[in-house]
């Protein structure tokens, strides 16, 4: 069993997620993965970190999607690793559609991998964090966990609450040194991202240029993508010893969107 720290990682087989567990790792972690994508290449990233941080990493398959495999996939990884210093929600998916138009199941399905996994891991993570008086926490939330944009009533909706259980999160855990923060990024290039362009070049009759310069980056001042990097580091900010007193807090990497 390592004595070093542990860390879960959800939707993190690409984008925001990896970057978030490759940062971890390379800081000496051992990491726990979670994610969806072929399984041949999440072994190929799982066993390729491993070799390179020289620290133990795992891959845990859970449907998000059920309260039950939240539950499990957090019990895994303390058992794995003998504990579970952080926890990071960052799977997420996105579905853009007047509301009127809405398919109610897509609704339900960003309400549960959106908001609802976040509940269940926090949930079966919090007693061990309190039991070990420590724990650091960061649900990956969005500008749109503070502003809302046309056609996307579900994902606004479950950001939202994203930042309301993180406040709530905070206060729980204070006197326990279990910290709860959320970072919101602007628009990252991610793949979740890049789907959506289609949905809004057919919601909005825009070209793919105009999505990407009229839409996405149209309320960001920097006029620039939030790079993964970036969020990596800002995690890496949060669970250091700089950030002990941050809790329940947003930090904004949006290039300026919410500040207008």
């Amino acid at each position: 069993m390592s004595a070093r720290k542990a860390a879960l990682v959800t939707g993190s087989t690409s984008g925001i997620g990896l970057a978030v567990a490759t940062a971890f790792a390379k800081a000496g972690m051992d990491v726990t993965l979670n994610g969806l994508g072929d399984a041949a290449e999440i072994e190929r990233i799982r066993s390729g970190l491993e070799r390179e941080a020289g620290v133990s990493v795992r891959y845990d398959g859970a449907n998000l999607m059920k309260a039950d495999a939240c539950a499990g996939m957090v019990e895994n990884a303390i058992a794995a690793h003998g504990r579970l210093d952080v926890l990071v929600n960052n799977a997420g998916i996105q579905f853009v559609s007047p509301i009127e138009d809405f398919p109610v199941e897509k609704y339900d399905a960003i309400i549960a991998l959106n908001l609802s996994a976040v509940f269940h891991t926090i949930r079966a993570a919090m007693r061990s964090m309190k039991a070990q008086r420590y724990g650091r926490i960061i649900n990956i939330a969005s500008a749109h966990a503070h502003v809302a944009s046309p056609f996307k009533s579900a994902y606004v909706a479950a950001k939202h609450g994203v930042l309301g259980i993180t406040k709530t999160v905070a206060l729980e855990g204070a006197t326990f040194n279990v910290r709860c923060n959320a970072i919101s990024p602007g628009y990252v290039l991610t793949s979740l991202v890049e789907n959506q362009i289609p949905d809004t070049m057919k919601a909005r009759g825009l070209t793919r240029e105009q999505v990407i310069n009229d839409v996405l980056l149209a309320a960001q001042p920097t006029k620039e993508f939030v790079k993964v990097e970036d969020v990596a580091g800002a995690a890496l900010f949060l669970i250091s010893p700089a950030a002990d007193q941050i809790n329940g807090a947003a930090l904004n990497m949006d290039g300026g969107w919410t500040a207008q």
